[in-house]
């Protein structure tokens, strides 16, 4: 079990600085019933997950708000409930391996509880939670951890919804957010060519002195935004 946990940290990019808060969102409720002992609710993760729901909710809310400026309101709410819906968070788990590391009872064990979806995805969210407690409530410890599950997601969702995300606001937030990428971006213009009701714009954009990302676009915005998508690329984020 050890060697389980030391692997999701790995793959959480996120090492815990005690395990039990880690230890209690990775046990469900079938499990601490099986100890039999008073008040084994308080040794499951259904607190946690209560919890890890609302710190879910505020981070791809504001994700949302920011990188989406131009949806209204009601396409924000059901791109949000896409994101964080049972089937979602269950495949979240899947990708770092959460199932592997669950504490079940006999009984959910012998049913495959490791591989239900509402497992799964309530596991996730005490997950969350417990990231949230063991970083003494510091939400952009979450975030870093649930950025690249929701860039991810939407990702999924562009072609049914007809949205783009705002390469550049997120570009923007992720060199704000990481201390180790602290610097200026600057988007150079460097040529047009073609007609004029056809032109092509190149644009190339800069951390400082580094150049880390070269897009094209019929309109210098869409040059920019493309160049703002390849240097998240380059740091992993889309």
């Amino acid at each position: 079990m050890e060697r389980r946990i030391e692997e999701l940290q790995v793959r959480l990019g996120y090492r815990f600085s005690g395990l039990d808060y880690l230890k209690q969102a990775l046990t469900h409720s079938s499990y601490s019933n099986e100890l039999g002992v008073p008040r084994h609710h308080l040794l499951c993760n259904e607190r946690l997950e209560f919890l890890g729901d609302a710190v879910l909710s505020v981070i791809t809310s504001d994700y949302l708000y920011r990188n989406f400026p131009d949806c209204p309101e009601g396409v924000l709410t059901r791109i949000r409930a896409e994101l964080v819906c049972e089937r979602a968070l269950a495949g979240y788990a899947e990708q770092v391996g959460l199932g592997g590391c669950l504490l079940l009872g006999k009984g959910e064990n012998q049913t495959g509880g490791a591989k239900k979806p509402a497992i799964l995805a309530d596991a996730f969210e005490a997950l969350l939670a417990a990231i949230y407690l063991d970083a003494d409530g510091d939400v952009e410890a979450v975030r870093r951890v649930l950025l690249p599950f929701l860039t991810e997601g939407i990702k999924e969702q562009d072609t049914s919804h007809g949205y783009r995300i705002d390469s550049k606001s997120l570009l923007q937030e992720f060199i704000q957010r990481d201390k180790e990428q602290k610097g200026q971006l600057v988007y150079r213009h460097v040529s047009e060519s073609g007609p004029d009701h056809n032109k092509t714009f190149l644009v190339e954009l800069y951390l400082d002195s580094n150049r880390i990302g070269r897009g094209e676009g019929h309109s210098k915005k869409d040059a920019e935004q493309n160049a703002a998508a390849e240097a998240l690329a380059l740091f992993g984020i889309e």
